[in-house]
């Protein structure tokens, strides 16, 4: 695509969500067709939410077996976190600043050092020492869509695949085992889904290495500071205005949210 067409792309994906309007699809001129088309749209959206400023991180999704069966998809995919988008747990959240609102429960990590596009191919053992914290996570989705399940996995990815914010945990220093710690979600207090951390791409940090090699290719890497979703460990839910929910992490303790 051209770079006309990825502005085009971008704004009209901007416009949608400015009016709350749900997305169909792109008419076929702007509609991605690779892979760097669907990244370099997506980096063009993140310039438009926040001007001159860069990603404050990336979500991934689809990297555990339950959401690749959610979604139909069976490629791990990412998507910008942008800065006004975060918040500290606890936390309450407009139930209207969303289409339909979703949440993920998830093993979130920070970076303390790039991991810059030379430094590829990426490992687990390449990528933990730019690592200085994790923390329990609730991602926040929005379905902005007429029918999502009839969307290929690049129009998605260029809409940040679902993501509309975090609430993260504290930061906890002394990483517990990532492969092993257990995370469950509840809504009001009632048990909703759990899964442990070796169902993201057999570690979260596997994870992260993934996206260092795609940020790579499609940008400048990715850059101290930056906070990383690694993928839920539960399928998605659908809270409705007036509910609770916790995502509590062994080892990491827990974020929480209401929709007021």
């Amino acid at each position: 695509m051209d770079e006309d067409a990825l502005a085009a792309a971008a704004g009209l994906l901007a416009s949608h969500r400015r009016g709350h309007a749900p997305f169909d699809r792109f008419p076929s001129a702007l509609a991605p067709a690779t892979e760097a088309d669907a990244y370099a749209i997506q980096a063009r959206l993140a310039r438009l939410r926040e001007p001159g400023r860069a990603p404050s991180g990336y979500k991934i999704g689809c990297t555990t077996p339950v959401m690749q069966a959610f979604l139909a998809i069976d490629r791990p995919c990412a998507g910008t976190l942008v800065a006004d988008a975060v918040h500290e747990s606890p936390a309450e959240i407009a139930h209207a600043e969303f289409r339909r609102v979703g949440v993920e429960c998830e093993i979130a990590v920070r970076l303390c050092s790039d991991l810059p596009a030379s430094g590829c191919p990426y490992y687990l053992e390449t990528v933990a020492p730019a690592v200085d914290a994790a923390m329990a996570a609730i991602e926040l989705v929005d379905d902005r869509y007429v029918d999502y399940r009839s969307l290929d996995a690049w129009t998605l990815v260029a809409d940040d695949f679902f993501q509309a914010g975090a609430i993260l945990g504290p930061p906890v220093a002394t990483l517990p085992d990532l492969e092993s710690i257990v995370g469950r979600m509840t809504i009001n207090g009632n048990a909703v889904g759990q899964g442990i951390g070796a169902h993201v791409m057999g570690h979260p940090l596997n994870a992260l290495a993934w996206l260092a090699d795609t940020m790579a290719r499609h940008g400048d890497g990715l850059k101290a500071g930056q906070i990383v979703l690694t993928g839920s460990v539960v399928e998605t839910h659908w809270p409705e205005r007036g509910d609770s929910v916790v995502a509590a992490i062994d080892g990491l303790g827990r974020a929480e949210v209401r929709f007021v």
